[in-house]
């Protein structure tokens, strides 16, 4: 699995990089990911309502619930290859119908290749740009030694960038409901896997920052994959959770591993 949204505490909707939508519920046990139910799968379509032609256009790696009036209207997702960013209609927690396209800037647009669009996320209420659309790009810099980013919103519309991280890549990112962002980042090397994850403060999310933090979670070896999903969400009783998923690039020498943490206070 490429990408990972949350709806609320329990459903998500995932997309896969062959152009699918996996739907359903992360059934809990004290509070800890214990089975998922109600799963579906679901294709994602183009502008016309037709599935996508070839791998080029299919090539979905990220997603991100779009809320409207305090409550979830659509899921908005990151493709690579043919770069663009597309909403879906979203009804009883799974997405649906034809894409409608997002305008993205032209530097975003005239990456064709398969390190471009890799994270997408959308700031909560209580960040300084609440309601804006990030976009980080996977392996494009604009400025040497920094992944090249955007920010899609009405005040808050302009470039920005991610300060490189030793060996690893951004892969997805998710904003924490104070505002602050955490970014996904993966690593590859001997044919062994490593991630980590930053937390970025919230004030340095805006139009010509360089982002940078510390990290708060690293690892490597048997218990580390490919990992492209990253979701937040709040349990009932208020404990914010961190969840991982890795994407096995339907290869049978990989795993697909979906992790979860609890954020300390």
């Amino acid at each position: 699995m490429s990408g990972l949204a949350f709806i609320d505490a329990t459903r998500f909707v995932m997309v896969t990089d062959q152009g699918r939508f996996l739907s359903g519920a992360l059934d809990l046990a004290n509070n800890a990911p214990a089975d998922l139910s109600g799963v579906q799968i679901d294709i994602v379509r183009n502008s016309s309502g037709n599935p996508l032609p070839n791998k080029f256009s299919s090539d979905s790696e990220a997603i991100e619930v779009v809320i409207r009036n305090g409550q979830p209207a659509a899921m908005r997702v990151g493709f690579e290859n043919l770069s663009r960013i597309a909403d879906f209609d979203l009804s009883g927690g799974r997405p649906f119908g034809p894409a409608r396209e997002i305008a993205i800037p032209q530097w975003l647009t005239a990456l064709r290749t398969n390190e471009s669009i890799e994270a997408v996320c959308i700031a909560p209420p209580a960040s300084p740009v609440a309601g804006s659309t990030l976009i980080i790009a996977e392996a494009h810099q604009r400025v040497s030694g920094q992944w090249a980013a955007t920010l899609l919103g009405n005040a808050d519309r302009g470039d920005l960038a991610l300060q490189t991280a030793p060996g690893v890549n951004p892969t997805d990112c998710a904003f924490l409901p104070n505002g602050d962002l955490l970014v996904l980042e993966r690593g590859l090397a001997l044919l062994s896997f490593s991630m980590q994850i930053r937390l970025i403060p919230a004030d340095q999310v805006r139009p010509g920052a360089t982002m940078d933090g510390a990290v708060i979670l690293s690892g490597s070896g048997s218990a580390v994959d490919n990992f492209e999903g990253l979701g937040v969400r709040t349990l009932p009783n208020g404990q914010t959770r961190i969840t991982i998923v890795s994407d096995d690039n339907f290869n049978a020498f990989q795993r697909t591993l979906l992790l979860d943490f609890s954020l300390p206070d």
